[in-house]
């Protein structure tokens, strides 16, 4: 069969643990938590995993061990790298977390506090020399109201010790996230008030440390027992994290050509795609590009309608993708379209990633290289293959976004 390319290129830019306080009294986050094996594994520093990537070491209290969800931020951080061709290695002598979670190491103690944390930091630091430090630590410091008045002569005293030992190491120092007692919260204030200025004083010193402001990430909304993060408020913490080291060069190294789409060479049936619109999307092995399967959308009433993905948790913001999707028609010549609809604070902007003339004898190739940016907060960002008029049914194959 005949096959045809067409290309586009262009450019767009889109505006747009821990003591848990209860009406019972007070828990220890540091007590016994059952877990399955379903759910979580266990500590182990025989444990260690490592991919040889960029080792990256999240420290800090039960908040980093993620207590009420385990695994805590690591996950949906650890799903960012993946997705965006970053290669990490998380180093600690704690493992924890769901097998979902791809590198269980961790550095997160229950219930400890910054003076605790200081007293194992060098040695930790020796054993597991990181590239890169995530800090979040405090929160006791708070909810045990230790000394609170020095807790931040604490904090950069711990930061000294992780520069010192590790000099070439970023570290991420983070402002601890929000309590729902109001007077806890207000002490938390009180100490994260105090942490941009520690951290500015370390850069003056020519020190390789970054600001992390997670108190503004959470609200109150976002904790399952007043302490710990539900599982959406640990993920907003993820993604500030990652944020963060995007914005540090080479923290997290540089991202390998990953493709943002799941299955798009449609071997593995329908998996990974959705119908957006009316009618279905169905593993087509009569016409095929390559392979033994290709992907047929059937049952279409607006021209709109197409085969796609859910791509928000994949995209970075400023990136370059170059995109290519085969498409062929049942019947008739519609121009192809494959498009992405980003939704930033609230407003949808279409962009065009590729378009061309498509046909029923034979294949065409819609390919094309933009730009993809936003401002404000990215809610979804949507991968689509649609007609620019008509409604026939078409089949797409072997297709990438990378």
């Amino acid at each position: 069969m005949p096959e045809t390319a067409l290309t586009q290129t262009g450019s767009i830019q889109l505006t747009g643990g821990n003591t848990m306080r209860t009406r019972n009294g007070w828990l220890a986050a540091a007590a016994t938590v059952v877990l399955t094996a379903a759910v979580a594994l266990q500590s182990s520093a025989a444990s260690a995993e490592s991919n040889g990537g960029v080792r990256v070491m999240p420290l800090g209290d039960s908040i980093t061990e993620g207590t009420q969800v385990p695994g805590g931020y690591r996950i949906g951080l650890w799903q960012r790298f993946t997705a965006n061709g970053y290669r990490v290695d998380f180093v600690g002598s704690q493992f924890n977390g769901p097998s979902s979670l791809g590198d269980h190491d961790h550095e997160g103690h229950p219930g400890w506090r910054i003076d605790q944390i200081d007293a194992n930091i060098v040695g930790w630091l020796r054993t597991f020399t990181p590239h890169t430090v995530l800090l979040h630590i405090g929160t006791n410091d708070v909810l045990q109201n230790f000394n609170l008045s020095t807790a931040p002569n604490r904090l950069s005293t711990l930061i000294d010790h992780i520069t010192n030992t590790v000099p070439t190491a970023e570290v991420f120092v983070a402002q601890i996230t929000p309590l729902a007692n109001a007077a806890q919260d207000s002490a938390a204030r009180t100490f994260n008030s105090a942490i941009p200025g520690i951290v500015q004083s370390k850069v003056n010193a020519g020190k390789r440390v970054h600001l992390v402001d997670m108190h503004s990430a959470l609200t109150t909304a976002d904790l399952i027992d007043g302490v710990h993060p539900t599982a959406g408020g640990y993920d907003k913490m993820a993604a500030t994290w990652f944020n963060a080291l995007r914005s540090v060069p080479d923290s997290i190294g540089n991202p390998t050509t990953v493709d943002l789409l799941a299955n798009g060479n449609i071997e593995s049936g329908t998996s990974g795609w959705s119908a957006f619109g009316a009618g279905t999307v169905a593993s087509n092995t009569g016409t095929v590009h390559g392979g033994v399967s290709s992907l047929l959308r059937s049952g279409r009433t607006a021209s709109w309608n197409g085969p796609s993905q859910d791509l928000t948790s994949r995209l970075s913001n400023g990136r370059s993708y170059t995109t290519s999707v085969w498409m062929r028609t049942q019947s008739g010549t519609p121009t192809g379209k494959v498009t992405l609809a980003v939704t930033a604070n609230g407003t949808t902007n279409y962009i065009t990633l590729a378009q061309g003339g498509v046909n029923s004898s034979g294949w065409t190739l819609l390919t094309g290289t933009t730009t993809v940016s936003w401002s404000g907060t990215l809610s979804s960002a949507r991968f689509y293959v649609e007609t620019t008029a008509g409604t026939d049914s078409f089949l797409i194959d072997d297709a990438s976004m990378r």
